[in-house]
């Protein structure tokens, strides 16, 4: 089957950490791509065969160019829930098949149980697609191993302890790339829809572990500094909402003493086994040694 016979994948989220990967995932595959952005500017720096359009999800009717003669959707919802409704009835309009970007809400561990106002928004999201009857798959990352990034790399730039709450909290990061290689996989092979997969990396490592194998991998020691939930909420004052930051302190706080939620999805759908937290660090060493606070 050649390219011209392939209805085109539109990508929601296409500048985003995993949505830009999936785009350079489904163009390696064959699949031609369409990216959704409501920032032109932002899709700048991607590959020439990907096909821009401008487009929001809080306006429901300027998705039409984009979902016209396209064949299945990526779906990672940013906008606030009001216009899902209209925006899955578009959806249903146009695209035979829907690959959700969702969380691990369901899973049945102390991590993914705690209150959580995104878990609501996804979880009624994944009822809307229900409803339209559009064969559709959901895949549910875990923690992203690009966290890491935000939470830690200045400190590390800055050759200082790393602060932060919970360090004995267990999750098991999943790589971005991994996550990216399912939702492609699973948006243009038959033999996925209807699938739920959890997403995880291969391991259990409390927060302490990971901040240990990043300074394994770059060579030098870096101190780990217990913060406390009191602390945290005042440093995260103005950079993140007060509903996500009460929602991780809990979900770290569950966590402690609690081996992490490691299933085999990855491995099962690549058909590889998903790259572990010491490999997305040597991936990432210039991220943790230069940047603006080396600059």
């Amino acid at each position: 089957m050649s390219q011209t016979d392939i209805p085109p994948v539109l990508v929601t989220g296409a500048t985003g950490r995993v949505g830009r990967v999936v785009l350079d995932q489904l163009l390696d595959a064959g699949v031609p791509v369409r990216a959704l952005t409501h920032r032109p500017e932002a899709a700048a720096m991607l590959p020439a065969k990907v096909e821009v359009f401008t487009g929001d999800l809080t306006v429901p009717e300027s998705l039409d160019p984009a979902l016209n003669g396209v064949g299945a959707a990526f779906l990672v919802w940013t906008a606030p829930p009001r216009t899902a409704p209209a925006v899955m009835g578009r959806l249903a309009a146009h695209v035979r098949r829907v690959v959700f970007l969702s969380s691990p809400h369901q899973t049945p561990h102390p991590f993914f149980q705690q209150p959580n106002p995104m878990a609501v928004l996804h979880a009624d999201i994944e009822r809307l697609i229900a409803a339209t009857g559009l064969e559709s798959t959901i895949i549910r990352p875990g923690m992203l191993t690009s966290n890491s990034l935000a939470w830690w790399a200045p400190a590390i730039r800055k050759g200082g302890p790393v602060r932060w709450p919970y360090g004995a909290a267990e999750t098991a990061p999943v790589d971005d790339r991994d996550v990216a290689a399912v939702a492609a996989r699973t948006l243009y092979q038959d033999e996925y829809v209807g699938g739920d997969y959890v997403l995880t990396g291969p391991e259990s490592l409390t927060h302490a572990a990971q901040v240990d194998v990043i300074g394994d991998v770059l060579g030098r020691r870096i101190a780990f500094e217990e913060m406390t939930p009191d602390e945290f909420r005042s440093l995260s004052e103005g950079a993140a909402p007060s509903s996500v930051v009460d929602m991780l302190l809990a979900a770290w706080s569950a966590a402690v003493g609690q081996p992490a939620y490691v299933t085999s999805a990855v491995a099962d759908i690549l058909g590889t086994a998903p790259r572990t937290f010491r490999q997305w660090a040597a991936d990432h060493v210039t991220a943790f040694t230069e940047g603006p606070e080396g600059s």
